[in-house]
């Protein structure tokens, strides 16, 4: 779900002897992309691929061959849950792959259907429904970067009642922290810097945010442009992952069921927006520290 915030779980889970394999749902236009076609919605990236201007998958595999880890990677087409469970499928066959773990940067993936503010809401939630259908209690998700979503109206309130539910649930795993002069650290940073030099015109917020606080910045400071105008608080809290079995946030989730049945991104939207008009949303609220 996040290429750099993934690279760093990646990088431990390497180090210890795993293999792993990449795989992300894209916002590029993948049928101009010029990888491998490997499924109805699933691409291969590797060096046969175009030149896109905004292509951060190709960006991991080029910084990956870089550092000679020929680690495969794949971007999936923006689709409903029935395809994208599809792909997952495929490619967990293909590598005999035993953990799903998903990553988020930002938090807003933890969403139960009544939330004041959402963020990228369509592409997490289906991600997690399609994982879920694919693999089951074979799926985890770690989600990185406490506050980031605030530029995108998410309520970090609602987000810790959430997480308050999923602990009385059991599906909390619990929470670790990428630390400053770490191997995972240094390659989350490398990789972040590479990104930005590829995609100049269009810096990540939520990674450029997040390297910003492991390099101890704090409170209203901006890596790019993008953010100017806005109040951002970067802290030490960005660099902490969230982790959760990925069906105890299905399960909460009020629209998994009619997510299950899409085929398209935009009957998902349409779900959801239709669920949100429909809910009585939580008030906004301000955590008060």
């Amino acid at each position: 779900m996040a290429a750099a915030s993934t690279s760093s779980l990646a990088q431990h889970l390497t180090a210890r002897g795993k293999q792993v394999v990449f795989a992300s749902l894209s916002f590029t236009n993948l049928w101009l992309c010029g990888g491998e076609r490997v499924g109805e919605t699933v691409w291969r990236v590797d060096q046969r691929a175009a030149e896109i201007p905004y292509f951060p998958e190709n960006w991991l595999a080029e910084w990956l061959g870089r550092r000679e880890q020929l680690v495969p990677v794949y971007a999936f087409a923006k689709s409903g849950v029935r395809p994208l469970a599809t792909a997952y499928r495929a490619i967990i066959d293909r590598h005999d792959i035993d953990t799903v773990v998903l990553v988020d940067g930002g938090t807003d993936s933890i969403v139960f259907g009544d939330e004041p503010g959402v963020g990228s809401v369509v592409e997490d939630a289906v991600s997690l429904v399609a994982a879920d259908q694919a693999a089951g209690e074979n799926v985890l998700l770690a989600a990185i970067g406490f506050g980031v979503d605030h530029y995108h109206g998410v309520s970090h309130h609602a987000f810790l009642e959430n997480a308050a539910h999923l602990i009385r649930d059991g599906g909390f795993l619990g929470m670790f922290s990428l630390s400053q002069g770490s191997k995972q650290a240094d390659a989350f940073l490398d990789l972040v810097d590479y990104a930005n030099q590829r995609q100049p015109q269009h810096p990540s917020i939520v990674c450029n945010s997040i390297a910003s606080a492991l390099r101890g910045e704090f409170g209203n400071y901006h890596a790019t442009s993008r953010t100017s105008g806005n109040e951002l608080f970067i802290s030490p809290l960005m660099t902490q992952y969230w982790t959760f079995q990925t069906s105890a946030v299905v399960r909460r989730m009020a629209y998994a069921g009619e997510l299950a049945e899409t085929e398209r991104a935009e009957d998902a939207r349409r779900i959801i927006d239709l669920h949100r008009e429909m809910t009585e949303l939580r008030p906004f609220r301000p955590i008060p520290l």
